[in-house]
């Protein structure tokens, strides 16, 4: 765990980087004192509509979806959140990532902190216990259609809370009774109110989202990495990166992708070398790697706008207005607007990963390398070199096309026309989460390529900053000679990546890219 100090909860001020933190890195997570101060006085509007003025409030003294006009005695208000958990644990498929199943415990602590859910302060508490202690509940990944939020795997969330369901231990996947006893906790008795706090929420997308985004941006910056490094073997220009060009055009993430490769080229020789040779233009690949690069940092920003908003806001239904001492049904829930941003996501990473095949081709295609032996190899024949790594390039990016569908725009009404327009935002984010495994292995394909290529110009170097990332990339595999199995190293480059280390071996010399 990199961060001990504890991450306190609001429900207003939670960051991706937060998120990230918690889920990937380990940092434990508390509830503030402001926090609870927040949860007692929604909590105590809940006890007043469940015990109090019984009036007829959903979720509390009501059935749910179609069965709304039920009422339900208030002896058993307890009984119905604990069915409510069971009946809507029916999640299929395969497990979602442990790193997204923390990330979903921690935002949903984080809503309830916000005070307007109206569940009891012991139980968050329990559910933070558990995420800090490394039980983790099993989660199907299939069965959320987005728009009561996610309402299935949240509920296997929940589960484990009550001593039902599975959850992973120590290395052990066990019954949730047997999980939380292992962890040294006890289970809770819902009270009014809580299963449904606890399951109404769009934190699973909200969750592959956060996550997704801090994989995408550091994408963004691998792809000027890597296009850099290709600049180079190819013997491009740096005169298409030029900020006056870019400044004509106003557009961010085109500016600061052009910006990342200058930087990286900086002190090149093989640059230098070639300066006055007659070649007029390069291929789109490179001479408009800026423009595409850039297209997919403005999306991102869009993402990151929706994504920083979820993570502190309410989704419950009904949500609790403190200062009107109300109960109010209402959509928060809807999670159309991850849908749309896990959805535009996949794309803007699925063209850094797009262009980058292109890169590859040029770099093992002899009559488009400008010297470049065939498929990098000297020993061409009875060695085939990096022939194939550009077939698995090849296959990712079309595979990506696919994914690239939006699942944003279908819906499928449910609960017997109740629930009549859904997001499918689950489906978006498990989309875009194979989206960004197969843009992590494809530029890591042109990384290895590139640093490859480079070296067949010695003993003329490249910049600065390339220099560092080949010699990054030669840490994690060495230079290809006779023919070996690359799967292992691509999945290492790629590893790399995800965690930033690639980036920051650039960054220990040239400074922080954009």
């Amino acid at each position: 765990m990199t961060q001990r100090t504890a991450i306190g909860l609001t429900g207003d001020d939670l960051t991706v980087a937060d998120v990230w933190s918690v889920a990937v890195e380990r940092a434990p997570a508390e509830l503030s004192d402001e926090a609870r101060e927040k949860m007692r006085a929604a909590r105590a509007i809940v006890e007043q509509a469940a015990h109090g003025t019984r009036e007829h409030t959903y979720g509390v003294n009501t059935g749910f979806g179609r069965f709304v006009s039920r009422s339900i005695p208030e002896e058993l208000t307890g009984e119905l959140q604990l069915r409510l958990l069971r009946s809507h644990a029916c999640g299929v498929g395969d497990s979602y990532p442990d790193e997204v199943v923390r990330a979903a415990m921690l935002l949903r602590a984080n809503a309830i902190a916000k005070g307007n859910s109206g569940a009891r302060i012991a139980t968050v508490e329990l559910l933070l216990e558990c995420m800090n202690r490394g039980l983790l509940p099993v989660v199907p990944a299939r069965g959320s259609v987005g728009a009561s939020g996610d309402l299935a795997p949240l509920a296997h969330l929940a589960l484990p809370l009550v001593g039902e369901g599975e959850a992973w231990f120590d290395g052990e996947r066990l019954p949730g009774a047997e999980a939380l006893a292992a962890a040294g906790l006890q289970p809770t008795r819902l009270e009014a109110k809580e299963g449904l706090s606890l399951i109404n929420g769009t934190q699973f997308m909200a969750a592959t989202a956060a996550l997704g985004l801090v994989r995408a941006r550091r994408l963004a910056q691998a792809a000027d990495l890597a296009c850099a490094q290709s600049l180079e073997a190819l013997q491009g220009t740096s005169t298409s990166f030029l900020p006056q060009i870019h400044a004509l055009r106003r557009l961010k993430g085109q500016a600061d992708s052009a910006a990342n490769v200058l930087r990286l080229l900086e002190g090149s020789a093989i640059l230098a070398s070639h300066r006055w040779c007659d070649k007029v233009q390069d291929a789109y690949s490179l001479r408009c790697a800026p423009q595409v690069h850039g297209a997919a940092r403005d999306l991102l920003d869009y993402v990151d706008y929706t994504t920083s908003a979820e993570v502190n806001a309410a989704t419950d239904n009904p949500l609790v207005l403190v200062e009107e001492e109300m109960l109010v049904s209402n959509g928060n829930f809807h999670g159309q607007p991850l849908a749309f941003a896990l959805d535009v996501l996949a794309m803007a990473v699925a063209e850094l990963a797009n262009i980058s095949e292109r890169r590859v081709e040029r770099l093992v295609n002899p009559n488009l390398s400008d010297g470049l032996p065939a498929f990098l190899t000297t020993d061409g024949g009875l060695n085939s070199g990096f022939m194939i790594p550009q077939y698995v390039a090849a296959s990712l990016v079309s595979e990506n096309k696919v994914l690239c569908h939006p699942a944003s725009v279908d819906s499928i009404p449910t609960s017997a026309g109740q629930e009549d327009h859904v997001s499918m935002g689950n489906a978006a984010g498990l989309k875009a989460w194979q989206v960004l495994g197969n843009c992590e292995r494809a530029l890591a394909i042109e990384l290895l390529a590139g640093a490859q290529a480079v070296e067949f110009l010695a003993p003329l170097e490249p910049g600065l900053g390339v220099r560092a990332l080949r010699s990054a990339v030669r840490e994690i595999s060495p230079r290809l000679r006779d023919d070996r199995p690359l799967g292992g190293d691509i999945e290492a480059v790629a590893a790399a990546i995800r965690d930033g280390s690639l980036i920051a071996a650039a960054e220990a010399e040239v400074g922080e890219l954009l």
